[in-house]
């Protein structure tokens, strides 16, 4: 019976959006393969993935082709990391945060790639290629944006991947977004240009949209992370900075003045990207203060003699009571009597001068 009943508490562990977003890439991928088997590959890709030619027909893919996965390769990809990753996300930010994540991370990458399919169209007349020749589908966007957010979180914790190549976090999307880029360029465009789009829309949704649980200002929610270490800028080299700081900017007051990012959180973000004023701290300044204080306590604590407690050597000097409260009645009547009440008082002076 506790052999049963182990599988059964481990599922419970999981939260509720991971267990159903797993079970149906599971059920939704293992559909699509056995309609392949059953010969009908061009009706499941039109019901199931993104078709840039039929998408407008079927505009449910947008969302339900992220538990679609055509290959075993992808799956396995997909299981391994995607699962493990939400569950962290999910106990962090909460269910509905994370559904949300998902959504945009997934639904506006294919937007944006079903948009870019018909501009290549337009441009190039080739409607087997552009329009029916590339199905968008999986969960690349998401794996790409999921990076994104461990970067916003722990950007300096170190992974190791294939069990061979050490690297931090904060280098991890970026390298996807390499991998992408030379796979688009040697003819693959289908699905790996999706992985830009989810690392874009990914940080757009960290930076602004979404919601800070548990922080207010005033009452007021805010959203999104403005610190200068999760800016734009932050993940391009320095010469790039200064034309992107003058992009980003023309584009952020142009969303602030046709209300697209909460007011809660508008700023103005100039060279620098300052965290907006009024907004909670962002979660990479309290990580960086949280580890500047552990630094000091640790040099601290390895600068005391040894044999001395460190409570000892921490512990401000106490002021005697009659110093702190100035003197009583009877010490006045005291230091009328001889010495002796002469050098309690200059014990209190004493006191009150340290």
């Amino acid at each position: 019976m506790a052999v049963l009943s182990s599988p059964l508490v481990l599922l419970q562990s999981i939260p509720p959006v991971t267990r159903i977003f797993t079970a149906a890439t599971i059920i939704f991928s293992g559909l699509y393969a056995w309609l392949c088997w059953k010969g009908l590959e061009a009706e499941a890709a039109n019901w199931m993935l993104v078709v840039p030619g039929t998408a407008l027909f079927h505009p449910w893919t947008l969302v339900t082709s992220m538990f679609v996965e055509t290959s075993i390769f992808e799956f396995a990809a997909s299981i391994i990391f995607v699962p493990p990753s939400l569950k962290y996300l999910e106990r962090l930010w909460g269910s509905i945060e994370t559904v949300k994540f998902i959504v945009a991370s997934i639904a506006v990458s294919n937007i944006i790639g079903f948009a870019f399919n018909w501009i290549e169209f337009v441009a190039t007349t080739n409607a087997d290629l552009f329009l029916y020749g590339m199905r968008y589908h999986g969960q690349m966007a998401l794996q790409t944006a999921i990076l994104v957010a461990f970067t916003q979180i722990i950007p300096e914790h170190q992974v190791q991947v294939f069990g061979v190549i050490k690297t931090r976090v904060k280098m991890l999307p970026m390298a996807y977004l390499t991998l992408s880029t030379v796979l688009c360029f040697v003819g693959f465009q289908c699905p790996w240009i999706i992985i830009q789009f989810g690392w874009f829309v990914g940080w757009i949704y960290l930076r602004f949209y979404k919601k800070n649980s548990g922080e207010s200002v005033g009452g007021v929610d805010t959203y999104g992370d403005r610190s200068e270490t999760f800016s734009l800028i932050s993940w391009f080299p320095p010469f790039l900075h200064k034309p992107l700081t003058l992009l980003g900017n023309l584009v952020f007051s142009l969303a602030t003045r046709f209300h697209l990012i909460p007011t809660s959180s508008a700023d103005v973000e100039i060279g620098s990207y300052n965290q907006a004023p009024g907004t909670a701290r962002a979660e990479a300044e309290r990580r960086r203060a949280m580890a500047l204080k552990a630094l000091d306590q640790r040099l601290a604590n390895s600068s005391s003699p040894v044999g001395s407690s460190p409570s000892t050597l921490t512990q401000p000097p106490r002021v005697p009571p009659q110093a702190a409260s100035g003197p009583s009645p009877s010490h006045i009547e005291r230091q009328k009597t001889g010495s002796d009440a002469i050098d309690v008082s200059d014990k209190g002076q004493a006191g009150e001068s340290r």
